[in-house]
């Protein structure tokens, strides 16, 4: 293999921005040598990084019996174990107006190989796919890598990050395949209403296309509006629903993440639709068996009191951010988080010398504040930033502290 080809064959690398790679460069811009402060980064979901967030205590103890047990150091079935299936399947159905059997759930390595099934399952030639903006870029990945074209409609910040279903039914045509809508919401914090939702479910019935549901952050909602899934709405339309119990149970490098049907109406039990799914299973490597045989003891054994105390660190961080970011004049936030471990705001480049775009604004504050928050970019909107308010609240406001000290610095000196 030599310059990007294989026997001849060119090589054709997907270009996509990714979190974890910009990420990486922003903590690598860091210069090694300045140990005065300690770096916080708010780029990463993952609430583990931060010493206020904890899993249950069910949790690893359900692994430690599931190990201690013996029964569990072999292969399990690619589509996962039965009992993790149906634990799943009747976790789920708790929210829904019908039940889910196990044979409605698969297992997968964390939402992020959902997310990859899914796309795979829907490719084919000439097919697209409608992805909101701003959005999750792991879905542009998959895309590029099984030839989906790629149509974004847009998230309204002024009406609470809404879908802009116009822009949907303008973008769709007989080639589209589905359309994925993330609620709660990463990167944006919004929790849709169940109207809103009955509204894209219905623009989604009348297009011919399915819902993709991107639950990873379901039940993580501390504003005005309930989680309400989008499987409620699966009798209107076809819903492939994806989660996992990376943060709603804080346990993300698990990698326990499932795959569900919810249609109640059968089309995904189509015999040939289920051959199709499973077969792909075949050539996936799910969690560990251990790790999956622990499922429905920690879905069963967790008690509200653990999501409560989650909920109300979250509440409390969303509020701190929300409320310093004020205080920042060149930084605005439309739309106050309700869900979810993240909030976009919008930077204003007018009131800044010497800062080009929200790209230049993170690699500076990087190596000047040694602070990490992800540039809009990496999400779909140039001159926004992401922050990821899952963090200790001492932790959260010095950070605010170094940007609002950043942004002083830079600002333009207008004359009076």
């Amino acid at each position: 293999m030599e310059n990007g080809t294989v026997n001849g064959y060119e090589m054709d690398t997907p270009k996509n921005i990714t979190i974890k790679g910009i990420l990486s460069l922003l903590m690598e811009s860091i210069d090694g040598n300045n140990h005065s402060r300690s770096v916080i980064s708010l780029g990463m979901g993952d609430p583990t990084a931060h010493s206020c967030f904890h899993t249950t205590h069910v949790a690893p103890e359900a692994v430690v019996d599931a190990l201690q047990s013996g029964k569990f150091n072999g292969y399990a079935p690619t589509v996962g174990l039965p009992q993790t299936r149906r634990a799943i399947a009747e976790h789920l159905s708790r929210d829904l107006p019908y039940k889910l059997s196990s044979d409605d759930v698969f297992i997968t390595s964390g939402c992020t190989q959902a997310i990859d099934v899914a796309l795979a399952m829907l490719a084919r030639p000439g097919a697209n796919i409608l992805l909101p903006r701003p959005g999750f870029p792991i879905y542009e990945l998959c895309a590029a890598f099984r030839h989906l074209e790629v149509r974004h409609f847009d998230l309204l910040p002024e009406k609470g990050w809404e879908v802009d279903l116009d822009t949907i039914e303008a973008l769709a045509d007989q080639n589209t395949v589905a359309v994925v809508i993330i609620n709660p919401g990463n990167p944006c914090g919004n929790v849709y209403s169940y109207q809103h939702l009955k509204k894209i479910a219905e623009t989604a019935e009348k297009l011919k296309v399915l819902v993709i549901a991107d639950e990873v952050y379901g039940h993580l909602v501390f504003g005005r509006n309930p989680f309400v899934p989008m499987g409620v709405f699966g009798s209107i339309v076809p819903v492939l629903t994806l989660g996992s119990l990376s943060k709603r149970w804080i346990v993300p490098g698990w990698r326990l993440g499932w795959f569900a049907t919810s249609d109640p109406s059968g089309m995904f039990r189509n015999p040939k639709v289920v051959e199709r799914i499973k077969k792909y299973f075949d050539i996936l490597g799910g969690p560990a068996t251990f790790i999956q045989a622990a499922v429905p003891g920690i879905l069963e054994l967790t008690d509200e009191v653990f999501f409560k105390k989650t909920i109300n660190i979250l509440r409390q961080s969303s509020d701190i951010c929300f409320d310093g970011l004020k205080e920042i004049p060149c930084i605005s936030c439309p739309y106050k988080p309700e869900g979810s471990m993240a909030m976009m705001m919008k930077l204003n480049l007018s009131l800044l010398e010497d800062i080009s775009d929200d790209i230049d604004f993170c690699f500076k504050l990087a190596r000047e504040e040694l602070v990490i928050i992800l540039p809009g970019t990496a999400v779909g909107l140039k001159n926004w930033l992401r922050i990821t308010f899952a963090a200790d609240p001492v932790a959260l406001e010095e950070a605010l502290g170094r940007v609002k000290s950043f942004c002083l610095r830079h600002s333009k000196q207008f004359e009076s």
